[in-house]
């Protein structure tokens, strides 16, 4: 529990920096002077969801006793249905179909691309401590 509540202030506080530096470009290089106070609370609520789902889902992949497929796919499901009620609900995404397909690919693609990176990563990682345990048992 004490692991979700820190997981869970880590993402609102990155979610929050996110909506900060997003809006401080707008205004920066758009050229935008003048903020819709309405719309700026809609986008940083919803980017502090998005960085708090984003930051306590992985805890999927600390449940030993389900395989690393049903890990995935679960975390998959979770932040899929997640994001995209939170995206298509605040205009993050348009509602027509072109929109969402597109969003859909680029998700997909994000999604498999940092999971391969993790994977890959851990992996390496594992045959490291290995390849180490092997030389301290000699």
């Amino acid at each position: 529990m004490k692991k979700f509540l820190i997981k869970s202030m880590i993402g609102i506080m990155f979610g929050a920096f996110v909506s900060v530096m997003v809006t401080n470009g707008i205004i920066l290089i758009g050229g935008t002077e003048v903020l819709d106070g309405g719309l700026f609370l809609k986008n940083s609520l919803g980017s502090m969801f998005c960085g708090w789902f984003f930051t306590v889902t992985p805890l999927y992949f600390e449940i030993n006793s389900i395989s690393l497929f049903k890990q995935t796919a679960l975390h998959f499901i979770t932040v899929t249905i997640l994001y995209f009620i939170l995206a298509l609900g605040i205009g993050w995404i348009p509602l027509d179909w072109q929109s969402i397909v597109i969003f859909t690919i680029l998700f997909l693609l994000v999604y498999i691309s940092i999971w391969l990176s993790f994977y890959l990563y851990y992996k390496k990682e594992s045959k490291k401590m290995n390849e180490d345990l092997q030389y301290i048992q000699k």
